[in-house]
């Protein structure tokens, strides 16, 4: 069964703002994952975000893209099969995070 994908518009913005590249390698990701969003103990691709430096995540999981550096935090919203996305964006340090828990506060998520 597949997920349907819904994207903050901050996270869309995240999105335009990659290079071709990268931009393709989130869109598969995306596409990926959304056959199986579940955190990877029930058997799917996502791990489970908690206390980041500060920043409640919990309930949110995150997708790793190592080769490209880059970080996908979203949600699930289980009672409609959808897996909204909050943040993409470098995952060399926190910011990711504390951008996440920015919008998560402002989208009350």
């Amino acid at each position: 069964m597949e997920w349907e994908v819904e994207y903050l518009d901050e996270a869309r913005k995240d999105l335009k703002k990659l290079d071709g590249s990268q931009r393709l390698l989130v869109r598969k990701a995306i596409e990926k994952v959304r056959e199986n969003p579940i955190a990877k103990q029930e058997g799917g691709y996502g791990k489970p975000l908690g206390n980041k430096k500060g920043n409640d995540l919990s309930g949110f999981l995150k997708v790793k893209l190592k080769k490209c550096g880059i970080r996908i935090v979203y949600k699930l919203i289980r009672t409609n099969s959808r897996m909204k996305i909050v943040v993409i964006g470098a995952r060399e340090d926190n910011e990711v995070y504390e951008i996440a828990g920015k919008r998560i506060e402002k989208h009350h998520l």
